[in-house]
């Protein structure tokens, strides 16, 4: 009879053990991980059940389940700490060549070890099991910063939106929300993650639906020319909800990067578009001429003339009378995004206003005519 019920016991400790690494596979964590947090758990349970002052060791076999508990002694002449230490000779008689400052391994396990050591590790395995799918999360998330997350919205507290991703959620924090945007429960948006943070509770994932590195990964998404690297994105300038400008340059001459990121009848930058909620979208072309760039990124409005002060990166530029506030925009926003894309100070001038001033010897004057713009409003 004893016989059976130990043959039970090794056969339930092997189940046990084949759950384990079941359960780790489906987590994704190596059993090693799983055996280490059981060993981790018996030696707590031994300490808080038996003898907390006791250094020792938990030996599991990682395929029966079976386990020793071994009190680690250091050997010594005259014993001080009876509970660390053992006496040479004492030692000498389990074993004849031991040394003063050897290490003894008693075995210590109690008959009655079993039921107390089983609820001590599963508790203790699911804590580590739910540390090591943080880690899991964290080093997966961590890696994809300045990229692109698709989630739905969970639900929203004190103005922070929490995104469900799946494995985990992100949050979107008031300053990193469009103005004007909403959010409901169950929406489905695309957001930046900006950083990933490590915390007691998990990874707290912080995600953008402003910054302008959003804009630039969902035209690498939508643009099959920008992902291959035949049309390469220069520069973007954004202010989030209302305008953005985005200067493209295409390396094979025979490839148009505004078409490319237009795509047929605007599907693809409709579909931009669409996800930023109807924000507006300058696509101008990129060159390595300063003056034509700049006149590109004053779009829509027409330029006669660029001078430019290329070591002082200071620009002045010309356009007709009539154009004027076309070129500087309402509020100055055409303005502001043009000198954010080039990383130019740009002072723009009507053709009239232009005649009574002296222009600074400095500047190189070029006339120009700017490409072609592709611009899209949201309905």
């Amino acid at each position: 009879m004893i016989t059976k019920n130990r043959d039970k016991g090794k056969d339930r400790g092997k189940e046990f053990m084949d759950a384990f690494r079941e359960l780790g596979k489906e987590k994704g964590i190596t059993p090693e991980v799983i055996f280490d947090a059981i060993e981790a758990a018996l030696i707590s349970a031994y300490k808080r059940n038996f003898s907390s002052a006791q250094n020792v060791r938990v030996s599991l076999d990682r395929t029966t389940g079976s386990y020793h508990v071994y009190a680690i002694k250091t050997i010594v002449e005259t014993v001080e700490n009876d509970i660390t230490e053992i006496a040479l000779a004492e030692a000498r008689q389990i074993k004849a060549d031991y040394e003063a400052g050897d290490i003894l391994e008693i075995e210590v396990t109690p008959a009655n070890f079993g039921r107390i050591a089983a609820q001590t590790a599963k508790q203790v395995v699911v804590q580590r099991i739910r540390e090591a799918e943080r880690g899991i999360i964290y080093e997966e998330f961590s890696n994809r910063e300045s990229d692109i997350v698709t989630g739905i919205v969970q639900r929203i507290e004190v103005k922070n939106v929490f995104i469900d991703l799946g494995k985990t959620e992100a949050v979107l924090t008031p300053s990193e929300q469009i103005v004007g945007e909403e959010y409901n429960h169950g929406d489905r948006i695309k957001a930046y993650i900006i950083e990933v943070k490590k915390t007691p509770k998990g990874p707290q994932i912080l995600v953008s639906r402003t910054h302008p590195g959003l804009l630039k990964r969902l035209f690498e998404l939508e643009v099959p020319e920008i992902h291959d690297g035949t049309v390469e994105i220069k520069s973007v300038a954004r202010e989030p909800g209302m305008r953005s400008k985005i200067a493209v340059f295409s390396k094979d001459e025979n490839v148009d990067p505004v078409g490319s990121c237009v795509g047929h009848k605007g599907m693809r930058v409709q579909a931009i578009v669409d996800e930023l909620r109807n924000e507006k979208i300058d696509i101008v072309k990129w060159n390595a001429d300063f003056a034509k760039y700049i006149a590109n990124a004053l779009s829509p409005a027409k330029v006669v003339s660029v001078a430019v002060n290329e070591e002082e990166k200071v620009s002045r530029v010309v356009v007709p009378d009539y154009q004027l506030s076309l070129a500087i925009g309402k509020e100055g926003q055409n303005a502001r995004l043009a000198a954010k894309l080039t990383g130019w100070k740009i002072d723009i001038k009507s053709e009239s206003q232009a005649a009574n001033d002296m222009l600074d010897a400095s500047m190189n004057v070029v006339e120009v005519t700017s490409d072609e713009p592709f611009i899209v409003e949201g309905e």
